[in-house]
């Protein structure tokens, strides 16, 4: 189906924009919102990101299969420039004085405190990587992109690809993962998981995750 899309794609029809939308936008969500750690940040990521497609359709080559690498590479560059842009607006926004002291509605924020803690110390380990050993395990591990389609969104070569997740894999080896009672991990190192949105269980658990990144797959 995918190779006969790409020219489609190429030549900007947009039926087949909304094909690459529905056949894609939750795994370039996924990938975002592990990139990013935010769910907010992650939906602009995705607009950005198909934004983006359409403004470089022309590259997109009539032979290949998935659409998916091309679109994921896109996704890291996105999140490279809206980091630098968010660094930049913390940055702006430390140099203001400080706004007076708000309520603190504890009813309405106390479910939310679990979920918030759990994805920072999740973060915590993931954010000690470097940016290329972070794009490196979202796309290969999380994404499920084996090492040719992660080079290709990445434009680097196959065994660039392996020697950063063998190294990220030994960094996050080194970074306890302590089990809780209920089973799920208590860290104080480990890798990003994905939390269920607006009460949605999405794939890919904090547990799975961690256990994954940690050497399962690829």
């Amino acid at each position: 189906m995918e190779p006969n899309l790409r020219g489609r794609v190429r030549d900007g029809d947009p039926d087949a924009f909304g094909a690459l939308f529905d056949n894609h936008s939750r795994a370039v969500y996924n990938l975002a919102f592990r990139l990013t750690g935010s769910w907010v940040e992650a939906e602009e990521v995705v607009s950005l990101t198909f934004l983006e497609a359409w403004r470089l359709r022309a590259r997109v080559e009539l032979d290949g299969e998935s659409l998916r690498p091309w679109l994921l590479g896109i996704t890291v560059n996105v999140v490279r420039n809206f980091s630098r842009a968010a660094r930049r607006h913390k940055a702006a926004m430390a140099r203001l004085p400080e706004p007076a002291a708000v309520p603190d509605f504890a009813d309405e924020i106390a479910e939310r405190i679990d979920d918030t803690a759990r994805l920072a110390a999740l973060r915590a380990a993931f954010g000690r990587l470097r940016p290329a050993e972070q794009e490196v395990i979202a796309l290969c591990v999380w994404a499920g992109l084996d090492y040719a389609a992660a080079a290709e969104a990445l434009d680097v070569p196959i065994g660039t690809v392996r020697s950063r997740l063998h190294r990220a894999r030994g960094k996050l080896r080194q970074m306890a993962i302590e089990p809780r009672g209920d089973g799920t991990p208590r860290q104080s190192g480990g890798c990003v998981g994905e939390p269920g949105r607006r009460g949605e269980q999405l794939p890919g658990d904090g547990n799975r995750a961690a256990r994954s990144a940690l050497g399962g797959t690829q």
